[in-house]
């Protein structure tokens, strides 16, 4: 959530940096909300003083034995006209939190302009896609043919977005989250969480899903929602909660499935593991000092990088542009790795730096030693990585002409010591 004292003391600021997210002149409708509710409290407050006044009038009016019936006549009316002061102030006040709650997060300075994924700018490409005397297959048709990846069972059971994966593509699957999971705990330090993957409104909300994007969520009967992603479950372990500075940064990973109903994504990507409505990811969060949190994105997004390079699997950064950020981003990296069965890059893990956008939202705040001021934290989160996505890379870069797979050399550990994948796996 936006900082409402800071919309007060830089509106024009505020509304440059949501015109980069094609949003115009918020702070001066916020602004006028915000007036409207301030001066609601001042009338509040201006009657119930005078209540608190007439109130002493009167036991001095009795103490003396004299008629207080007119000021107890006005007593009785300011109770009335206070009643809906007070109801009008309310209203006022959940008007000025909704407007403020469906406001993305201010991008950061060097975030650029754009509207959409155009926009966005390469940093750095790593790796060289590999040359192939054949004609490389896609992920789908690959898996299909080894007898391992079944769409069409899927489809009978659950509907379109689903997959039955089978025998050495579910060992894959298994083997990249182990792995990934022990290179994040191991080597960078993050600890590992088994979080719930059901969540109440308060979480959602926190993080930034709800109001907004309830569509693209799956909701119980419950009323409890499945989680879009385990961001959610992990960033609200510091909800409504004071930390230490000496406690931070606090760094969590988990591996969990996480649940999608794609409602914006009509058309796209509907063949094949890309989008799907229930997929596995390896997530990364961090919560960080506000001052250090940029050094802990540029950590986060080399900590997944990492995950490709020891894969040997060809992608590159690219820093999003405004337009093309989540909702609670101040400033996202992409990790996209090379699909050769697609012939383009395709989004594997977004890195973001979400400031204390969503620590407000959340109430988490910390305290530094020896004071009695608390700051609100600041929040990143990063996929380390897509599981699903990764298998698919691996299926359409380690592919052989006769459609068996190699595995990388760091995963064969986790396979069993399983160095290619046949129909027979």
């Amino acid at each position: 959530m936006l900082d409402l004292k800071a919309i007060r003391e830089t509106p024009d600021a505020v509304d440059r940096a949501l015109a980069k997210r094609g949003i115009s002149l918020a702070a001066t409708h916020l602004l006028s909300l915000d007036s409207q509710h301030r001066n609601q409290q001042t009338a509040v407050q201006q009657m119930q003083a005078r209540r608190n006044d007439i109130s002493r009038q009167v036991g001095e009016l009795k103490r003396r034995g004299e008629n207080a019936d007119a000021l107890m006549a006005e007593v009785t009316s300011l109770k009335d006209q206070m009643a809906a002061a007070e109801a009008q102030e309310q209203k006022l006040s959940e008007l000025l939190e909704a407007e403020l709650a469906r406001l993305p997060n201010l991008p950061a300075d060097d975030v650029p302009e754009g509207k959409d994924e155009a926009a966005n700018v390469v940093v750095r490409t790593v790796g060289k896609s590999k040359d192939f005397s054949f004609t490389a297959r896609e992920h789908d048709e690959l898996g299909t043919a080894l007898g391992l990846m079944d769409f069409e069972t899927a489809a009978k059971i659950s509907g379109a977005r689903f997959v039955v994966l089978k025998g050495a593509l579910v060992r894959l699957e298994r083997a990249l989250a182990a792995f990934m999971l022990d290179l994040h705990t191991k080597e960078f330090g993050y600890t590992e969480i088994a979080p719930p993957l059901l969540v109440r409104d308060e979480s959602l909300y926190g993080t930034g899903q709800l109001p907004k994007f309830s569509e693209d969520l799956f909701k119980t009967t419950s009323g409890l929602w499945l989680i879009p992603t385990s961001e959610v479950s992990l960033t609200n372990v510091v909800a409504d909660t004071i930390v230490s500075e000496d406690d931070l940064p606090i760094r969590m990973t988990a591996y969990t499935p996480c649940f999608r109903s794609e409602a914006g994504a009509a058309g796209k990507d509907t063949r094949g593991m890309i989008r799907q409505h229930q997929f596995t990811k390896v997530e990364l969060v961090s919560i960080a000092h506000p001052d250090k949190s940029d050094e802990e994105h540029e950590r986060m997004t080399a900590c997944a990088e990492e995950v490709l390079k020891r894969l040997e699997l060809p992608y590159r950064v690219a820093l999003l542009c405004a337009g093309d950020m989540g909702f609670s981003a101040r400033k996202t990296y992409d990790l996209e790795v090379w699909l050769p069965g697609q012939k383009r890059y395709r989004e594997i893990s977004s890195c973001s730096n979400c400031g204390d956008f969503q620590a407000r939202r959340m109430k988490a705040r910390l305290r530094s030693a020896g004071s009695k001021n608390t700051r609100f934290v600041h929040t990143l989160n990063g996929s380390g990585l897509a599981v699903g996505r990764t298998l698919v890379a691996i299926l359409e870069n380690y592919q052989q002409e006769n459609g068996m797979i190699t595995m990388p050399a760091v995963l064969q550990p986790y396979m069993d010591g399983i160095k290619v994948i046949s129909s027979h796996g």
